[in-house]
């Protein structure tokens, strides 16, 4: 297969040369080209467009059989990700219109449910998020649900959790460096994926996924974040971090939300089976490397 990365980055990466090694020729889209060597060292080659400028697709060549757009944004404005995802994403299936792909992979976010109450999400629960942000990816999904009923074409949605994995380490870094605080009694709960089952699940969807489907790409286990910290302090050798009432850590610019994602669909149509089921094996792995 002919395939296309658009956002070839951290995730994109990896997927890339997993295709490779299975026999694929693959593209890497990104915005800049500092990152042209690494694609290179994976076998993909590098290609270079800005997705929000409509004119710049023409140099990029058609007949894609595969591609999978995991693009994402640089800033967490909600003017940036209007013109990232849904003007981004409607220029580039403009562009594909003239030769569309046999699958086209979303990569959207669970933060599409806005729930807060701790109940179990899955891929027909209403989303409503309160963010700006997150209603932009809403109207992004719809954007390609609706033209895979109304022209075919063949978009396929993955709402990915939140991402870890080699180098991107957050909760691990922040036990670590002292600098993470639970959030009241720490109940919130947390919905995570290693990288390498996000590319996984993108393998799945390509090879085995619908068009005009949706399916939630997270791990076996909701965690809270008490229960997050507890482990990694007792694995790290570090003092349990203390709680506050505020917000810290990082900003949440698509929203606070507390709830469960399951994985039901992911592993039953498209018989994916985790590499790392929790955040324990992924970890686990992180800290002996």
């Amino acid at each position: 297969m002919r395939v296309l990365i658009v956002g070839c980055g951290y995730v994109g990466v990896q997927l890339g040369a997993q295709l490779v090694r299975q026999g694929h020729s693959v593209w890497g889209l990104r915005r800049s080209g500092r990152s042209d060597p690494e694609l290179q060292r994976a076998g993909i080659v590098p290609l270079r467009t800005d997705i929000t400028a409509p004119g710049s697709f023409p140099g990029l060549g058609p007949g894609y059989e595969w591609v999978v757009h995991c693009i994402s944004a640089s800033g967490g404005a909600a003017p940036e990700y209007k013109q990232v995802y849904l003007e981004g994403t409607r220029h580039l299936m403009s562009w594909l219109s003239s030769a569309p792909p046999e699958k086209f992979v979303y990569t959207s976010s669970t933060s599409v449910y806005g729930q807060t109450d701790g109940s179990w999400v899955d891929e027909t629960s209403e989303v409503a998020p309160e963010s700006p942000t997150g209603r932009i990816l809403v109207q992004t999904e719809e954007l390609l649900l609706e033209a895979a009923i109304r022209t075919r074409f063949p978009a396929i949605v993955l709402r990915v959790a939140g991402i870890y994995g080699p180098g991107r380490a957050y909760w691990l870094e922040q036990v670590r460096t002292g600098a993470a605080h639970i959030e009241g009694a720490g109940q919130r709960l947390l919905n995570m994926i290693h990288c390498e089952d996000v590319a996984g699940a993108i393998l799945s969807a390509l090879a085995q996924g619908r068009p005009g489907r949706i399916y939630n790409a997270v791990d076996d286990e909701p965690v809270t974040q008490m229960a997050m910290v507890q482990w990694l302090s007792s694995r790290l050798g570090c003092p349990l971090p203390e709680a506050t009432t505020g917000q810290p850590g990082r900003a949440r610019r698509r929203g606070v939300t507390n709830k469960q994602v399951s994985n039901r669909r992911l592993r039953e149509e498209l018989g994916y089976r985790l590499k790392f089921p929790s955040f324990r094996e992924g970890y686990e792995v992180i800290l002996n490397s």
